[in-house]
């Protein structure tokens, strides 16, 4: 099987890193392009040298034609004003992408949902296989236990800049969706000072932040007499790069469209 010619945006943090590696290892994937910001103090620098990667001889780039021109699917994890950028890039160029950025704004969604009318764009919070399960149970538990209490606690490293995260506001669309409501009109971000009694069907969302936590995210299910729980953690951020090279394999199959890791997983 012939490898499938990827690169990767913010290839030099801790995401593009893990991508970077696990690609490396991986005789079905070949990586051509590797970008970052022109800021960054590394560029042009060997990426095989700078990750210790044998073989990986692409230099550092901050310009997506020299990163793409012989790839077919761009995989991004950066921040939303970056990732529009690339965005723009990929449609000019037709490339494909994965974009596990988060933190977008409902207009800039849209100019992603545009883009996908020309090119495949796979998009998804959290790209986990374990976490796209979890979505899966949030779904049918929240319908099924649609009279318990229901809250999301996430939390992650110290660096982390948006917050809740895309993964605890994904899991919160599920089940507000699953109970046939907006989470516009029940979302109950954090609690502070003299909140009254808990309204009945809303839910709450918490986030946690400190240290070097992955990722964690849990999410519970209470009423009188009892408490269900659903919990993942990331041990390693492997569990995310090898959903986004599985993305990858998907969105180079596809001529354009939006797509997530459900359509992915076949769930």
């Amino acid at each position: 099987m012939k490898a499938l010619p990827i690169a990767v945006a913010g290839a030099m943090g801790r995401m593009g890193q893990a991508i970077l590696h696990l690609a490396g290892k991986n005789s079905a994937f070949s990586v051509r392009g590797a970008l970052e910001s022109s800021s960054h103090p590394l560029l042009g620098q060997s990426m095989g040298a700078l990750l210790s990667i044998p073989g990986l001889s692409i230099p550092l780039t901050a310009r997506p034609e020299e990163a793409l021109k012989l790839t077919k699917v761009l995989i991004t994890f950066t921040n939303p004003e970056a990732t529009l950028t690339h965005v723009d890039s990929c449609v000019r160029l037709r490339k494909g992408m994965v974009i596990g950025t988060t933190g977008f704004n409902p207009s800039q969604l849209k100019k992603i949902q545009s883009a996908a009318k020309k090119i495949p764009i796979v998009l998804s919070p959290n790209m986990s296989v374990g976490v796209n399960l979890l979505l899966v149970f949030t779904a049918l538990m929240s319908k099924k236990l649609e009279t318990y209490d229901l809250e999301i606690v996430e939390a992650h490293h110290r660096m982390k800049k948006d917050a809740p995260s895309g993964t605890a506001l994904k899991i919160a669309e599920v089940a507000a969706a699953a109970r046939g409501v907006s989470l516009d009109k029940v979302a109950v971000y954090g609690r502070r000072g003299i909140t009254g009694q808990r309204k009945k069907g809303t839910i709450g969302i918490h986030a946690v932040r400190g240290g070097d936590v992955i990722g964690e995210h849990t999410v519970e299910f209470m009423t009188d007499g009892e408490h269900v729980g659903l919990f993942h953690k990331a041990t390693s951020r492997d569990a995310f790069a090898s959903g986004a090279l599985l993305a990858a394999q998907f969105v180079s199959r596809k001529k354009n469209g939006l797509w997530s890791m459900k359509d992915v997983l076949g769930l």
